[in-house]
């Protein structure tokens, strides 16, 4: 230990300063470093949205046969799945109740344990409708036959409202007998294994979709879903013509991008640092999800935590020693970068964070670990900004209007806990595009039950 502290009072501070830029400047992307990055998603989504290209484009711009977003007049009683994470949502779903255009809802939280995650596919759908069937049972409406809005938040190819089949799992799932199969399909067998209660017709979503579908029964301009916690995608209303996976020509159709895999065919990498590297070769989808790896709440704890090892080794933190605690894969929580980053007055929530992790930080550590979360933080907000502004001036273009007036319903914790909200929206990059940011109140779940209901009265319509 002393001789750790020796090598400290003889490092230069000017080389330390210098590592510390060699190490964090990769994460600053200039305005043109984003512009190009917003060029190439936008050639990625036509590769997407056309027939030729489409099974090549790593953003596979995927139809979900949601034709429309809500206009107040639903009305009806809904259940929800919402399937994204380690945790899934059962709500019931109340549109229009009283009248007034409102949405209430009931809601539980089901956790997923992690066998059942890396175990098979029945045993998933089991757990929930097993979950599914304490809910109605705890309101007595399990003799009910009521429509159900099912956010499925993983790559999949819609095939219709309600027919969607699993391309691939994300965000640390691996259950087998899953891929490949017609995830509706698999929960209506669970429910009929259990045979004690039936719904009625059940429209599948991505979480973008149920985003959008919930700020736009508020914000009839919201066009934009946008998802960015443990993982990342994005949604929005494209004009059907374009759409060559699909027949027809009027009227429009919302795309679930999938854009975490951008990148998967190397067009990111010069923006991708030794540590984005490590974490996806550590990864159980290697080569997989590269946007996502770079943005997203699974990811940047393990970014920041990787960093902080390499500062460590060049003898510029923690007088060169890397503590057991900070070796573990996924001890610095992507959670402890925005405590740190709120924390501006003071330096207490990065001691606290780092005393956990068995070390005994000074100020200098505090503040040099501070500027790391803020740079990959800022980096993430960054990237998705410019993302956002691909899909928003497509939109503008479609629509072939001088200025686009939009909002993007957006929901995740990354996004909820960000201290710089403002980097989402990079006005010089679109200058031509009003945007809004609507933070999603209920979750996905409850835009899942506003397509069902969307559904319903247009099928009441018609």
């Amino acid at each position: 230990r002393v001789h750790s502290l020796a090598r400290v009072e003889m490092t230069d501070p000017l080389t330390t300063k210098q590592k510390v830029k060699e190490c964090l400047n990769p994460f600053k992307l200039s305005t043109q470093d984003l512009n190009s990055v917003l060029e190439r998603l936008l050639k990625e989504m036509e590769k997407g949205l056309k027939k030729k290209t489409h099974d090549s484009a790593t953003v596979k711009m995927l139809p979900t046969y949601v034709r429309h977003t809500p206009d107040g007049t639903e009305t009806g009683d809904f259940l929800a799945l919402d399937l994204g994470g380690t945790n899934f949502r059962v709500l019931l779903v109340k549109v229009n109740a009283d009248g007034k255009s409102t949405v209430k809802l009931e809601s539980e939280i089901c956790a997923i344990p992690q066998e059942i995650m890396e175990g098979t596919g029945e045993e998933l759908f089991n757990h929930i409708a097993d979950c599914l069937a304490q809910f109605l049972d705890s309101r007595n409406i399990k003799d009910k036959k009521l429509p159900l809005g099912f956010t499925f938040s993983f790559p999949c190819k819609q095939i219709d409202l309600d027919k969607s089949v699993l391309i691939r799992w994300t965000k640390g799932f691996q259950c087998s007998g899953v891929v490949g199969k017609d995830v509706v399909q698999l929960l209506i067998e669970a429910i009929q294994r259990r045979g004690d209660f039936d719904i009625g017709s059940v429209a599948v979503v991505n979480d973008t979709v149920g985003t959008m579908m919930s700020c736009g029964y508020k914000d009839p301009e919201c066009q934009i879903g946008l998802i960015i916690g443990t993982g990342t995608n994005a949604c929005y209303m494209e004009e059907l013509q374009n759409v060559e996976l699909v027949e027809g020509t009027e009227g429009l159709m919302c795309i679930n991008m999938e854009w975490g895999a951008f990148g998967d065919d190397g067009v990111l990498d010069e923006y991708r640092t030794k540590f984005d590297k490590e974490v996806d070769a550590q990864s159980v989808n290697q080569g997989k999800q590269i946007f996502e790896k770079m943005i997203s709440g699974m990811y940047m704890g393990e970014i920041v935590r990787l960093i902080l090892i390499d500062l460590a080794k060049e003898n510029v933190l923690f007088n060169g020693m890397v503590p057991a605690a900070l070796q573990m894969k996924n001890s610095f929580e992507t959670r402890h970068i925005s405590e740190i980053e709120a924390d501006t007055n003071s330096l207490a929530e990065a001691h606290k964070i780092l005393t956990s992790l068995g070390l005994e930080p000074s100020d200098d550590d505090c503040e040099l670990v501070r500027s790391v979360c803020s740079a990959v933080s800022t980096r993430s907000a960054d990237l998705c900004a410019a993302a956002l502004t691909a899909v928003s001036n497509r939109i503008r273009q479609n629509r072939d209007v001088d200025c686009l007036k939009i909002t993007v319903g957006v929901d995740g914790t990354v996004y909820r806990k960000h201290p710089k909200k403002t980097h989402f929206h990079n006005s010089s990059l679109a200058p031509q595009c009003d945007v809004t940011f609507m933070l999603s109140e209920d979750g996905s779940g409850k835009g899942a039950a506003l397509v069902a209901a969307v559904v319903q009265n247009k099928n009441m319509c018609s």
